[in-house]
């Protein structure tokens, strides 16, 4: 059997390309519907299930609102709750004081440029600790205390960490108002006041383990039980003119 194709070539073509236009029409058109959907469920989610979450949200805040101000001394309760959640802030940024006594024992010069002190002011907002101080040696023992105090150094540790830190124990000494005085068995002494600018961590309470060293004395700890009563005295009086 003989089959003669009488369609021309060109006609072919047509066809073919009249089909393929359908299919791209087509898909096109599909395309089209799924976006108009997309674009008509985002609108009900935003417009619908949003506007009705925000007025769900809305109504239980009014009425918790109600609730709680109807609740009897409800500042009162606030100020104490907001004071207890501040509790463990506080407790970490305050300052253990009675370490300052270490560091009077520790900046002491050995004899014979001891020092005794009639004034001490620990400032714990300016990091500063004031002395007014005096010593016989004079001159010379107001300069080895000074060279004294630059001198130390403290270790600690923090809490999690079993290594320890070490640091000078300040940054900045200043003696200022030399004079002689007389003290309280009439002897002749050295007054002077020193301002010396700590470590933050020589006094912070996260600081655990805290020694004091000093390269020519023992260490000082924690502990100042055994503190020297000789290392306080009255303050020094001025000395008459021709004395």
């Amino acid at each position: 059997m003989i089959e003669i194709n009488l369609v021309p070539d060109v006609k072919q073509e047509f066809i073919r390309a009249k089909r393929v236009r359908n299919l791209v029409v087509s898909g096109a058109v599909l395309v089209g519907i799924a976006a108009i959907g997309i674009v008509v469920l985002l609108a009900v989610y935003l417009y619908g299930v949003q506007t009705l979450r925000s007025s769900l949200a809305n109504d239980a805040i009014k009425e918790n609102s109600s609730k709680l101000q109807k609740t009897p001394d409800l500042a009162n309760i606030l100020t104490i709750q907001g004071q207890l959640a501040s509790l463990s802030s506080l407790h970490d940024q305050k300052n253990v004081g009675s370490r300052v006594f270490e560091v009077l024992q520790a900046i002491n010069p050995s004899a014979p440029n001891q020092v005794t002190f009639s004034t001490v002011k620990f400032d714990a907002t300016t990091g500063i600790v004031h002395l007014d101080a005096q010593a016989a040696g004079g001159y010379v023992a107001a300069d080895v205390f000074e060279k004294t105090v630059r001198a130390i150094t403290f270790t600690y540790q923090v809490e999690g960490d079993n290594n320890a830190t070490s640091k000078p124990l300040v940054t900045d000494v200043l003696l200022s108002g030399l004079s002689y005085g007389e003290d309280a068995s009439g002897k002749k002494v050295l007054r002077f006041s020193a301002d010396l600018t700590y470590s933050p961590e020589l006094f912070q309470v996260s600081s655990k383990e805290v020694r004091i060293e000093r390269p020519d004395y023992q260490n000082a700890t924690d502990s100042f039980k055994y503190l020297p009563g000789s290392l306080f005295s009255s303050r020094a009086t001025d000395i008459g003119e021709g004395q």
